[in-house]
């Protein structure tokens, strides 16, 4: 057995795969929406409308295939998809069936490759310090994620937003190195147990509970309206924030590039502190109340968007810190969440619906969105929905059956150590 353990090793790769399978990705693909708007003539609704597509025939990927495949393959597979639907976005033209089959194959990858193999591979090395290891890891979606706001900048005024797009796809590989020669997918593949310890805890040896103990269970459905709604108004701002600075004076393309550039990298720097804040608190209080608090910070952050003004700065940072604080304490809380509730074993299982669901509130609430600004002519009614459903998922969250204690597991009837910490 190595006498080192091993796990931070996973973490620090994990901050590296996860940044750029999914932080690189998914927080920069916004950047081209108003040049798709000005190159091909689609309106916002068309340009949204891909994301959600894509996630409503992607809904069956979870909960059939992610759990049966340990995470370092999942991050391969998912990676590879990823960069080939950005090299097939920086060839495709105006056709629009084009860009949505291509979200198709993006969707995929992000499933893949993103939240879920990440989730549960820090799972299984931590139990203990779970929650600040996972904080950890998600610095790397901000972190990368951050940095693409300079680097997609940067390229498309050196080059094209072609080019970009196609730079970013070479770029997701890096994933494959990483992935090989460091990751572990558990701590038995080394002769290790969770945090180091010297001998394996019972939810590690626990069977994963089944897909019909998890439906049946209330907490799991305020988990999942919970988190999706949340989620759903933080993927509209999102996707909305560089047409809602264009609506607020940000004519100028150059000036809107840079003001989204830097609202973009703030908030993902903020949203490090959450998360490695939001992970120490959660590892020493109790996750309903800390993930609860969260929430309702994100919707108190979101009607700050539209005072943000041009030659004022103070409003951008001030909507980007704050917002970007929240947002990353948001994501994270979902699997620490559910891996309290039902165990680490059923992690896989649980974020196998919980991440589509997700990704549907993500996706589809985003172009309702669009709706609303092309019905309305402006986003201070629609950005008010924005903030309902986040308000609504802050409800749903509070309303979660209080855990016993830190860390105290729910008793399942007839399942024997089935459940988490």
């Amino acid at each position: 057995m190595p006498k080192k353990f091993y796990g931070w090793f996973i973490v620090a790769a994990a901050v590296c795969t996860f940044g750029l399978s999914t932080g690189l990705p998914y927080y920069n693909m916004p950047f081209f929406y108003d040049y798709y708007a000005k190159e091909y003539h689609w309106s916002k609704p068309d340009i949204t409308l891909g994301f959600p597509l894509a996630a409503l025939f992607t809904l069956w990927v979870g909960p059939i295939l992610v759990h049966r495949f340990p995470p370092r393959t999942l991050l391969l597979i998912g990676s590879t998809m990823t960069a080939l639907a950005f090299a097939g976005f920086s060839q495709m033209g105006g056709s629009l069936n084009t860009y949505y089959a291509l979200w198709f194959v993006y969707t995929i990858g992000y499933i893949f490759s993103g939240p879920i193999p990440h989730q549960v591979l820090i799972s299984q090395w931590f139990k203990k310090n779970r929650s600040f290891a996972m904080g950890i890891t998600y610095v790397g979606v901000g972190f990368v994620g951050s940095a693409g706001a300079y680097i997609v900048k940067g390229i498309t005024a050196a080059s094209d937003f072609r080019t970009c797009l196609l730079a970013m796809g070479g770029i997701v590989l890096l994933v494959w190195p990483i992935a090989l020669l460091v990751i572990k997918n558990k701590p038995s593949d080394i002769g290790q147990n969770a945090d180091g310890a010297a001998m394996a805890t019972a939810d590690s040896k626990a069977e994963p509970l089944p897909f019909s103990y998890l439906t049946k269970q209330v907490a799991f459905w305020l988990l999942v309206i919970g988190s999706a709604c949340s989620i759903g108004s933080i993927g509209s701002v999102n996707q909305h924030m560089k047409f809602v600075f264009e609506d607020q004076g940000f004519k100028d393309q150059a000036a809107r590039d840079a003001a989204w550039a830097a609202a973009s990298a703030a908030i993902l720097w903020s949203s490090i502190a959450g998360r490695l804040l939001i992970g120490w608190l959660a590892d020493r209080y109790p996750k309903k109340y800390v993930m609860t608090a969260t929430y309702f910070l994100v919707a108190a952050t979101i009607p700050l968007l539209l005072m943000v003004r041009p030659n004022d700065p103070t409003s951008l940072y001030l909507f980007a810190i704050l917002f970007g604080f929240g947002m990353g304490a948001d994501y994270m809380l979902i699997p620490l969440m559910a891996a309290d509730v039902f165990g680490v074993n059923t992690l896989a299982r649980a974020m196998a619906i919980i991440l589509p669901t997700d990704t549907i509130g993500q996706t589809w609430f985003p172009w309702v969105i669009a709706k609303l600004r092309q019905s309305m002519g402006s986003y201070d009614q629609a950005m008010m929905a924005v903030f309902a459903m986040a308000f609504i998922g802050a409800v749903a969250i509070a309303l979660l059956p209080k855990q016993g204690g830190k860390d105290e597991p729910v008793n399942i009837p007839g399942a024997k150590h089935a459940t988490g910490d």
